[in-house]
């Protein structure tokens, strides 16, 4: 029981940080182009006088924008497993009372929060390091055209 509840409570608060603080707005009603290096647009002969533009025609460069896409979400779904794992880590610990197992399991739990932080944070420096020892920005995913 403690257990669902928990999980539900940081359930609650992942979706009230995420709701708050994590979403960027959504403007649908816009109808202005998009401008960025995914989509340009092209003009088609359809007759002898007749040309046809169409806008916002994918590229290759488009693979950029999707990169970019995933690797945000990437990165926010490790902030809140970091998060959950900890507040989870955290109410285990203070429900263990006097059990061994139970603290061992709770500090288990915290413990791992912080490798996976830590191992992200590693990650992140590592590309960094590399960028800096070869001059080449691996931290920007660009694809030529």
């Amino acid at each position: 029981m403690k257990f669902i509840f928990t999980f539900f409570l940081c359930l609650a608060i992942a979706f009230c940080v995420g709701g708050f603080y994590l979403n960027s707005p959504v403007y649908a009603q816009t109808t202005t182009a998009w401008g960025s290096r995914c989509v340009k647009t092209v003009e088609v002969n359809t007759g002898v006088f007749k040309k046809e533009t169409y806008t916002d025609i994918v590229t290759i460069q488009g693979f950029e924008c999707l990169f970019y896409n995933v690797l945000q979400v990437i990165v926010t779904l490790a902030g809140l497993a970091f998060l959950f794992m900890f507040i989870s880590g955290g109410y285990k610990y203070l429900f263990s009372g006097s059990e061994p197992k139970a603290v061992a399991a709770a500090s288990s739990a915290i413990t791992s929060a912080f490798i996976g932080l830590i191992g992200v944070i590693a990650s992140w420096l590592i590309i960094k390091l590399i960028q800096d020892f070869t001059g080449i920005n691996v931290t920007i995913f660009k694809i030529p055209g």
